[in-house]
Parts: structure tokens; sequence; C-alpha cells
């Protein structure tokens, strides 16, 4: 799979303050990628930076294999945390202005802006001003301006801030329609059921360096512990858990009323694989679940900012 954005080597200092520290991520085409870190890590520096709000000390900004240039204002959808509307301008005439500051025409704009307004739900809000919007209206009212000049590269920041369940799922399901008709998206956000949901690939950031990116799955694979959740019944030994833990480590288990069930968390030994494991239990009883703990994104985003931390 090419890469639509490559951001090489990125320095960024304010003043003493080094923000970004020779960073780099490869944003594959067509993919949702999570933008991730604790406040304070850079995440919104590199942001900033492939919006051109801000310029790189060192390193390069390349999309879609060219350098970038000012021009491509018009290939980027851009929602930030901090939210940029008018509140005393009214919502229809708004987003037409910012339309046409991406390269719309007047007519092109209003004719998209009346689909995503009505599929969104908030056509009645068209000529209300801003400051009558609650937050979720007004996150509604970003969205659309935000994706309205299908862009090729989108980039959200917390874009599920302010939004109830049901409208968060409905941004979430618009974000998914749009990677899947070929848009790359740079998702930023703390809530890693999000990332869970959305995410193909991950960078990490601390301290202003990147600690870990690659494909989400494959991190995950990265940092599982070879521990396993095992549901038997029918046991015919016994003694399972002493043999058992001559050859695995028995993190915990529960042994139901005559000793004929159990539910077991086993962690592999050194010498040992999966399949030493299976083929083991299979013998002495009869498996209802076998399952390997896989960590999911909140837990690799803790263990890896604390081996960070170690360094």
């Amino acid at each position: 799979m090419s890469n639509l954005l490559v951001a090489e080597n990125i320095v960024k200092k304010y003043g003493d303050f080094t923000a970004l520290n020779d960073v780099t991520i490869k944003v594959p085409e067509a993919s949702i990628f999570g933008l991730l870190g604790p406040n304070g890590a850079g995440k919104t520096s590199l942001i900033r930076i492939i919006n051109q709000i801000i310029i790189p000390d060192s390193g390069s900004v390349m999309l879609d294999g060219k350098p970038l240039t000012p021009n491509d204002i018009q290939h980027i959808g851009y929602m930030p945390e901090e939210r940029g509307l008018y509140k005393g301008m009214k919502v229809g005439e708004q987003a037409l202005y910012l339309a046409q500051l991406k390269g719309m025409t007047r007519y092109d704009a209003k004719k998209k802006l009346s689909f995503w307004f009505d599929k969104l739900e908030i056509r009645d809000w068209w000529g209300k001003k801003v400051q009558e919007l609650s937050k979720g209206m007004a996150q509604k009212v970003q969205f659309i301006v935000t994706v309205l000049h299908q862009p090729k590269l989108l980039i959200f920041d917390e874009p599920f801030s302010g939004f109830d369940p049901i409208n968060a799922n409905l941004i979430k399901d618009e974000i998914l329609k749009l990677r899947d008709a070929g848009a790359t998206v740079i998702f930023s956000t703390h809530r890693m059921e999000s990332v869970e949901e959305l995410c193909e690939y991950i960078a990490l950031f601390d301290k202003s360096n990147n600690i870990l990116d690659g494909k989400l799955s494959d991190i995950k694979r990265k940092f599982k512990s070879n521990i396993f959740e095992v549901e038997m019944y029918d046991i015919k030994n016994k003694l399972l858990l002493n043999e058992l833990s001559e050859n695995f480590d028995i993190l915990s288990s529960n042994i139901g009323p005559g000793n004929n069930d159990a539910s077991l968390q086993v962690k592999l030994k050194d010498a040992k694989d999966s399949n030493d494991l299976i083929q083991y239990l299979a013998m002495h009883g009869s498996i209802a679940k076998y399952s390997e703990m896989i960590p999911d994104a909140n837990e690799i985003f803790i263990k890896a900012i604390e081996q960070n931390a170690k360094k």
C-alpha cells in the first residue's frame, strides 16, 4: 500500500522546548491513522505543520508523493479540537464562506451543503447564528465544512468531543464511509475505544518522540503476553492443575463443584507454544473456551508510555 502522507525527520522547537524530536510518520492511502499520545507529546504541533499553520525547523512533508505546498490546502480537511466557527455569523453563510476558501464555487458549495445538512439533520439551523447552536450541533457544522470539498486527507482532532453517543456513532459511520470512498484519515484522540473501532494504523507520541508506530494488529501481537483464557469441562484428571503447572504458569484458576470443570488463565513458558497448551488440555478434558488475551489500545498506550519513562 502506498503512503498518501509522509512526514519525515520533523523537528520543531519553541525556544528551548523541543515539541517534535526527529519525528517520522507514514500514513497509508485510504486508511484511518490514529495519532496518539499524552497531552503535550507533540501531536498538535505535527498536525499544525501538516496544515502549514506553522513550519518545522527541519524535516520534510510529502503529500501524494510530492513536497507539501500552500496550494495543498485544497486537498486537506482539518477539524481542530478548538473549533473555529464565528459565533455571530449565520450557519449557512459561514459554511458557504469556508467552502469557498477551499476553492469551491458558491453554487457547488450550496448544493453539497444542502446534501450534508439534510444528511446530518440540521437543515433547520441554516439561518441560525452559531452562538444559538448547542456544542453538538456546532460540531456537526464543523464536520461538514471539513469534509465538504472532498479532500484527499482528512485530519480530525478529538472529533467526538461534545457529541452524545448516538451522534458520535453517526459521525464514526460517516468517517468510515469517507475512508471507504478513498479518503485518508488522521485521527487524534484520547478515547481508546474509538481507536479500537476506527484505526488501522497508529503512531504513539511521548515527550516529543514517536515511540511506537505501525499497523494496530501487528502492534497488538507485539505486546501480547502469551496468556490464554481457558474453560474446561468433563475433566478426566483431578490432578490437572498440578500437572499443568509443571509446564505452564497458572495465573488464576476457578474450579467448579466436583472438580469436573475449571476456568483458567494460563501463561506459556519460554519453551512452549500455544499448540503445546491446547494439546495438553485436550488430553485431560473437553475445552469449552480457548482464547489468547490480546491487549487493547488502552493497555498498549499505558504500557508503551511506562516503558518509555524507564529509558
